[in-house]
């Protein structure tokens, strides 16, 4: 039965309770700006992206040095299976990072 009795009207929102929250939120962002907080979209992704060149260069170099030393422990051919498996990490890890640097932006 309640739930057809009159009630009371919602109130309106107020103006400035908007112009408050928008002054507000500009506030926070120049505040963020200031102390340095704010952080920039395009330059995290660029960071991103060239730590995972960087991870691309070491993971072959160091991949190939380590397989090729330990085959070439392994086989006693040293060190020819070492500088081969090295250059071809290297070779790997440079394909690699043209394809990366190829690629679209998003």
């Amino acid at each position: 039965m309640a739930e057809n009795e009159p009630g009371l009207d919602p109130l309106p929102e107020d103006p400035r309770i908007t112009s408050l929250d928008a002054r507000l939120n500009q506030a926070k962002k120049d505040e963020a700006i200031r102390t340095g907080q704010a952080r920039d979209e395009a330059g995290d992704k660029n960071y991103r992206l060239g730590n995972r060149v960087l991870a691309e260069l070491v993971g072959g170099m160091v991949g190939g040095a380590v397989i090729g030393g330990t085959l070439d422990y392994l086989l006693g051919t040293s060190p020819w299976l070492l500088l081969v498996l090295l250059s071809l990490g290297i070779v790997s890890a440079f394909r690699n990072i043209i394809r990366i640097s190829n690629r679209r932006p998003d």
